[in-house]
C-alpha cells in the first residue's frame, strides 16, 4: 500500500473521530439544556395544578354559598333587605 495513501486515510479517520468528539459534546450540551428545561416545566406545571387546585375549591365554595342562600330563601322566607331597610348601628 502506497504511504501517501496511508497518511491521507489515517488524516482522514483522525477528523472523523475529532468530529464526533464535538458532536457527542454538543449532543450532551443540549440533552443537558433540555433537560434543565423540562425540570422548570415540571416545576411550573406542579404550580399550575397548584393554582388550579385553589380555583376549584374557591368554585366550590361559592357555589356552596348559592345553595345556602337559595335554601334561606325557599325554606325560611329570607330575603335580602332593599336599602331603605338597612339600619347601620354604631357605638
Amino acid at each position: 500500500m502506497n504511504p501517501r495513501w496511508m497518511v491521507a486515510l489515517l488524516t482522514c479517520l483522525w477528523l472523523l473521530v475529532l468530529a464526533s468528539a464535538a458532536q457527542a459534546v454538543k449532543v450532551k450540551h443540549d440533552s443537558s439544556m433540555l433537560f434543565q428545561q423540562n425540570e422548570r416545566l415540571v416545576v411550573e406545571r406542579d404550580r399550575l395544578n397548584i393554582e388550579w387546585g385553589r380555583l376549584q375549591l374557591e368554585q366550590s365554595s361559592w357555589s356552596t354559598l348559592s345553595v345556602v342562600e337559595q335554601d334561606a330563601r325557599a325554606r325560611l322566607g329570607m330575603a335580602i333587605p332593599r336599602a331603605d331597610e338597612v339600619r347601620l348601628v354604631t357605638p
